[in-house]
């Protein structure tokens, strides 16, 4: 797993929302929580090069240019239409479902 620091904040930002909170049952401390222990497994990446424009939606380009910048294999999301120019760089674009598949 990869992560850059405006993608990492972006996950703190989304995952701390109350409505989300609400859904997850999960309290703002128990989110900081977890990530700080994502923090300390995850692979940081410094954005050398900013690739942007490339997609539609800010959030999904900070996705791509840590992937373009981490040299990753592949991008594991939900929103695999968004992300169909993430191919030219050679980074596969693929389902959590798709993901576990191969794991197994």
């Amino acid at each position: 797993m990869l992560v850059s620091v405006p993608l990492f904040l972006e996950y703190e930002a989304v995952l701390t929302r109350p409505e989300h909170l609400l859904a997850t049952r999960l309290t703002e401390r128990d989110v900081r929580g977890f990530l700080g222990y994502l923090a300390t497994i995850i692979a940081p990446v410094k954005l050398h090069y900013l690739w942007r424009p490339q997609l539609g939606d800010l959030a999904d380009e900070m996705v791509l240019e840590t992937a373009i910048n981490g040299r990753a294999d592949r991008i594991v999301t939900f929103n695999v239409r968004h992300f169909g120019p993430a191919q030219k760089f050679g980074i596969e674009v693929v389902t959590p479902a798709e993901t576990m598949r191969r794991l197994t």
